[in-house]
């Protein structure tokens, strides 16, 4: 079992950037790739990035177009995401995610453990 926590979301202005955190427990963090999903009520999840076990290879949706990084510190057990030049749009519930290496990458479905998600808000 791992547990994932994340923080850093809350209230920002369009154009400001955000560092959230997502921090693990329970089983051996640096076996896992994680990844970053976001949602927002009515809408389905969506993928934003991943990170594989040691972090040499990183995958991001389309419309991250260079604004969000993922990164993980395996000896803190912490995965970060940090994004700048906050949009509106971006407004979401993100969540921090862990999968199996072997899965694929960009599906909900591909992941196994989850948190309970970190509020981000954008203000025009």
């Amino acid at each position: 079992q791992m547990h994932l926590v994340e923080s850093g979301g809350g209230l920002v202005q369009a154009g400001d950037s955000l560092r959230l955190s997502c921090a693990a427990s329970g089983r051996s963090f640096d076996l896992f790739a994680l990844g970053w999903f976001r949602q927002v009520p009515g809408k389905e999840r969506e993928f934003v990035a991943t990170i594989s076990m040691r972090g040499g290879v990183t995958h991001y949706a389309e419309f991250v177009k260079g604004r969000f990084t993922i990164s993980r510190d395996n000896a803190k057990s912490t995965v970060i995401l940090q994004i700048s030049n906050l949009k509106p749009e971006d407004a979401a519930n993100y969540y921090c995610a862990g999968r199996f290496i072997g899965s694929g990458w960009n599906k909900g479905t591909d992941y196994y453990y989850w948190g309970q998600g970190t509020q981000v808000t954008v203000s025009s």
